[in-house]
């Protein structure tokens, strides 16, 4: 789909607040997978990842925009594929997902409006208004959907957090060469 019809319409201000960040942090359940919580007969902890969103959020952190990823759980499927992904910035168990990322915020020398927060539950909400840009998962509870700047139209674990990673990267002037890349 070419870039010009793919994020065509996108608002001005949104634009703006996009071509802003140079932080983007994802929530995990929900965001970076569909939400739903698969154990193992062992108790072993299973998730499913979207290849399309793995690629948007390398192809961020190859265009300069650091990635982060701050949950509330705690779960070594989560650090596999952070690694997997060459994302530094991992930030499990974290109740306080708010204080967390003006945390990073702070360590990376970043103001708010430079980053970026795709959620989709109400423990994203904290993050979501101090950041620059808020991002809804399409399937995003109402309350996080109304806090947000924008929502994307694929659900979370479906390639949503590769919407937001596309979205930035085009707002960063930035679509062309990558699409050219992949000719």
């Amino acid at each position: 789909m070419p870039t010009s019809s793919y994020l065509a319409n996108i608002p001005p201000d949104l634009l703006t607040r996009a071509a802003n960040i140079r932080l983007a942090v994802f929530d995990v359940d929900g965001t970076l997978t569909d939400g739903r919580l698969w154990y193992g007969e062992d108790g072993r902890e299973t998730k499913v990842f979207h290849v399309h969103d793995g690629l948007g959020l390398k192809r961020l952190q190859a265009n300069g925009v650091q990635v982060a990823i701050i949950t509330a759980r705690i779960s070594h499927p989560v650090a596999l594929r952070a690694e997997e992904l060459g994302i530094s910035h991992v930030y499990q168990g974290q109740g306080d997902k708010r204080g967390c990322l003006q945390q990073l915020l702070d360590a990376l020398q970043l103001m708010p409006g430079q980053a970026a927060f795709v959620g989709d539950d109400l423990p994203d909400l904290p993050p979501m208004r101090i950041a620059g840009l808020a991002v809804a998962v399409a399937n995003a509870h109402p309350w996080v959907a109304e806090a947000a700047h924008w929502q994307t139209t694929r659900s979370g674990g479906m390639g949503a957090a590769r919407e937001a990673c596309d979205l930035i990267l085009h707002a960063q002037g930035k679509s062309d060469a990558e699409r050219e890349r992949w000719q």
